[in-house]
């Protein structure tokens, strides 16, 4: 039976401590009622796996069960594991969060171009000096959310970096290159070594692997349509990693130990860095509304918020058929970490979200805006 088989693999995965609150049953009535075609859900407390499920299908036209261990797009969740490797670096003296780009690479930033971005754009603004790792990832870089949304499709810095909070996979693909650039690293083989194989996470990667051909997810659109799995074969920290849930039940409940890093550095991680005063997080560069929305601010990689039971933080991952989401809340130490092949889960975030953690301040209507589900 599907419960039995998810308890088991909980029980490998780091033993079991209280039973989460949340049922299959309930799960599967939710998904019914907004029509999702498959989700797949992990429970994190006190740094242990105690609930690993999955729901529904893969592939709906070809009749072919979601499992625990299916291919699934890690969407942006991928920038909370590439600021985790980061952060490693940090503790083992190899980077500085404060450095300048101009202390980080060889040359001048705007003299470097790649296959991404061309940094030729920023000779004429001399504010690209003022980035550093830290501001990257709290993407408050200034940059647009990717270069080619801009209407020349250039790269350009819309304020002064560090003093504001705009979503920005931008930021991430210029921290990736000053790794690779000025530290002469290739962070898919960090990223491998330092996350992947350190915690166990053997069907997850920065780039495609041919055997997850064998159980892999096709995602569904808002319109129920189905959209084929990418073959990414370009490694991007801002989102190209392939996962399953058990491997990110592995990753979070490591993050919520705090495994592989200082215990400065993991207090860093999900410390309030900047205030977030946008009334939502898309679009990323409309005006602020003045005073820091709902106790939210910029973590490393991730979000942070103030919770009734103290510190909480989170992370988002979603394009037009994916819908990930992990919440986490300190001082209960628990975390839930919910990946969907179909868009039209994030409607039953936040009801599952609370099932697992109980009454929260998950400031919902930020992350999603006007898409925020009412009930």
């Amino acid at each position: 039976m599907k419960w039995i088989a998810a308890f088991l693999v909980s029980l490998a995965l780091g033993g079991c401590a209280s039973a989460p609150a949340v049922s299959d049953d309930a799960v599967a009535a939710l998904m019914r009622r907004e029509q999702i075609q498959g989700l797949a859900l992990a429970v994190i407390e006190d740094g242990k796996v105690v609930k690993l499920a999955s729901y529904g299908k893969r592939n709906v036209e070809r009749n072919l069960p979601l499992e625990t261990g299916t291919i699934m797009y890690g969407a942006s969740l991928t920038k909370s594991a590439f600021a985790y490797m980061v952060l490693q670096l940090v503790d083992e003296g190899r980077l500085d969060l404060d450095t300048p780009v101009t202390r980080l690479l060889p040359k001048p930033l705007p003299e470097y171009r790649n296959q991404r971005t061309d940094y030729a754009p920023l000779a004429g603004d001399e504010r690209w000096r003022k980035l550093t790792p830290r501001i990257l990832l709290t993407h408050s870089g200034g940059f647009a959310n990717f270069s080619w949304l801009e209407p020349d499709e250039k790269i350009r810095i819309h304020f002064d970096p560090g003093s504001r909070y705009a979503y920005s996979g931008e930021g991430i693909y210029l921290l990736q290159y000053i790794l690779e650039e000025g530290l002469g690293l290739d962070v898919a083989q960090e990223m491998q070594r330092r996350i992947f194989d350190r915690f166990g996470m053997a069907n997850t990667s920065m780039r495609w692997r041919p055997d997850f051909a064998a159980n892999l997810a096709d995602g569904y659109t808002i319109d129920g349509k189905m959209e084929p799995h990418d073959e990414r074969s370009k490694v991007s920290a801002a989102g190209s990693m392939d996962t399953t849930i058990a491997d990110q039940a592995r990753f979070w409940a490591a993050v919520q130990r705090g495994e592989g890093l200082s215990a400065r550095m993991r207090a860093e991680l999900v410390r309030p860095q900047l205030p977030i005063r946008s009334r939502s997080q898309f679009p990323t560069l409309v005006p602020e509304a003045g005073a820091p929305h709902e106790g939210i601010a910029a973590g490393l990689g991730l979000v942070s918020f103030q919770d009734r039971s103290g510190l909480g933080w989170f992370k988002g991952g979603h394009n037009d058929s994916t819908g990930n989401m992990v919440v986490c809340l300190e001082a209960r130490r628990r975390c839930v970490v919910l990946l969907a092949n179909d868009v039209r889960a994030e409607r039953i975030f936040p009801e599952l979200v609370r099932m697992v953690l109980g009454e929260n301040d998950m400031p919902w209507r930020w992350e999603y805006g006007d898409k925020t589900p009412q009930r």
